[in-house]
């Protein structure tokens, strides 16, 4: 992202679907980049403390069996990489990053007693037409990609961009005399990511199994379970189950969970018992170095000293 795109240096590498997206918009390429960053950081810290913990996308493009087959965890990353995607675009508009477009339209709603509608919004529907046109050409790509893989994709995407869209809410800035806020400014802005990824981590664990059918005149998502309730606009779904994750199987993109550190006194997911998968744990006392008996010293530094002790770790057998 730190870099100038070129329409034949950089557009070359993206699917069919995106090149012509990325070739009419170079400039928005950059936003797309750093969501793409984004996406990996969020989803390793959203899985720390489970057995996939979605080590896996680093080595993006070039994604694990687990993040290519319709499973519950790229049901999850297609849906926060098309709600990154999106929020990056809508936000790059508002800071006068790209020139086709700037701050959002004006709320139609009146604003709230002692405000006024002003500032500079973020341009969510901007970033949700773009968004879209990038991310389901990403689902849509893939010679070996069924049309029930592909439906799932574009699905859990659209997924990932209503959970942004509800996010939308009202920021203002007090105005007024020493402080006082006898006049807000307000406007519609998007919050952090982090809040979507939360999100979104709460529907990965409530997914629905499904499958790509004939209905009427047409295919459409159904649960695979036949008393399982419908699918919605805000299902995360998914085809295939997911392996259990505790021993290396390259074949279904699962590393294990050897060496990985747990949890002893936890009851979660991050605990020895849960992610060791019951082969038990090693314990390992190491010695570390911090500060201590720090003292504030006029003017103006803290002065501290530097203690010695000894921590446990504990690691998956």
């Amino acid at each position: 992202s730190g870099v100038a795109w070129n329409e034949s240096q950089h557009c070359r590498l993206l699917v069919p679907e995106q090149l012509q997206l990325c070739r009419r918009h170079l400039e928005m390429m950059p936003s797309i980049v750093r969501a793409a960053r984004r996406t990996q950081e969020l989803c390793q810290q959203s899985f720390a403390d489970m057995r996939w913990n979605c080590s896996s996308i680093q080595s993006a493009p070039s994604f694990g069996p687990e993040l290519l087959t319709g499973t519950r965890e790229a049901a999850f990353v297609h849906a926060l990489a098309a709600a990154a995607v999106a929020q990056g675009i809508a936000r790059s508009c508002a800071s006068g990053e790209l020139p086709l477009c700037s701050c959002g339209p004006g709320p139609s709603e009146p604003p709230a007693p002692g405000s006024r509608w002003g500032g500079c919004g973020d341009n969510l529907s901007h970033g949700l037409q773009l968004g879209a046109a990038f991310t389901d050409g990403s689902a849509r790509a893939g010679p070996g990609a069924t049309p029930g893989l592909r439906a799932v994709n574009r699905h859990n995407g659209a997924v990932g961009r209503a959970v942004l869209s509800d996010s939308l809410d009202t920021r203002c800035k007090c105005h007024g005399v020493s402080g006082s806020c006898s006049v807000k400014t307000c406007w519609k802005g998007l919050p952090d990511l982090g809040e979507i990824a939360s999100d979104l981590k709460s529907r990965y664990l409530a997914a629905l199994k499904v499958t790509h059918r004939l209905v009427g005149p047409r295919k459409q998502l159904i649960p695979k379970e036949g008393d399982a309730r419908p699918v919605t606009e805000m299902d995360l779904v998914y085809l295939i189950n997911s392996p259990d994750y505790c021993t290396p199987n390259p074949q279904l993109g699962s590393l294990g969970t050897q060496d990985r550190p747990c949890n002893r006194s936890s009851v979660g997911s991050g605990s020895c018992d849960l992610l060791c998968c019951g082969r038990g744990y090693n314990t390992y006392t190491e010695e570390v170095q911090e500060r201590c008996h720090c003292r504030y010293r006029w003017c103006c530094s803290v002065v501290c000293r530097r203690c010695r002790r000894s921590l446990e770790r504990h690691v998956c057998k």
